[in-house]
């Protein structure tokens, strides 16, 4: 690899490290080709990517980013995992280290905050961007669905109802 092309590296590491929501270090010593397949089409199917790199480059692309506490993680079979979500990235390497034993989680970062294994499979455990979603616009519409069962109920019903008011009234 000659210098030009790993100032290309370093520079799509340095976005990489600045625009995603979080990134994951993982050791992944004896995976297989077919297994670190795996892992990057299930990356992708969640909105992510993975990446291995060289250490000292991705050392030297972490310089003054915001995620630059990883560099201490980079030593070793070293792979990144990062995703633009900053749930999805994490919710893929758990699962995957959960099946597979040869890939061990080291760290990661979720912009300044630095992560230890331990906050990575926290981070995993959180609710997706589309679940928190979901649950909103579930929230928003329940009112909007009650009162259209209402409006849309039987006359009978609506009829029951006002008698029931009117013998209150006469009881009162």
């Amino acid at each position: 690899m000659d210098r030009a092309q790993k100032e290309k590296v370093v520079e799509e590491l340095g976005q990489i490290f600045e625009s995603s929501g979080v990134v994951v270090v993982s050791r992944y010593e004896g995976m297989t080709v077919a297994e670190m397949q795996d892992l990057r089409s299930r990356m992708r199917e969640a909105g992510g990517s993975v990446r291995v790199a060289k250490n000292k480059l991705a050392k030297i692309a972490l310089e003054g980013k915001p995620a630059d506490s990883i560099s201490q993680y980079l030593t070793g079979m070293t792979v990144l995992a990062y995703s633009e979500d900053p749930v999805a990235a994490a919710k893929v390497i758990d699962g995957y280290a959960k099946d597979n034993s040869k890939l061990e989680i080291l760290g990661g970062a979720m912009g300044e905050t630095a992560l230890d294994p331990a906050g990575v499979k926290t981070v995993a455990q959180m609710p997706s961007r589309e679940e928190l979603i979901s649950s909103i616009v579930g929230c928003i519409g329940a009112p909007a669905s009650n009162i259209a069962g209402a409006i849309g109920a039987p006359a009978s019903n609506i009829a029951s109802i006002l008698s029931t008011i009117e013998e209150k009234g006469e009881a009162a």
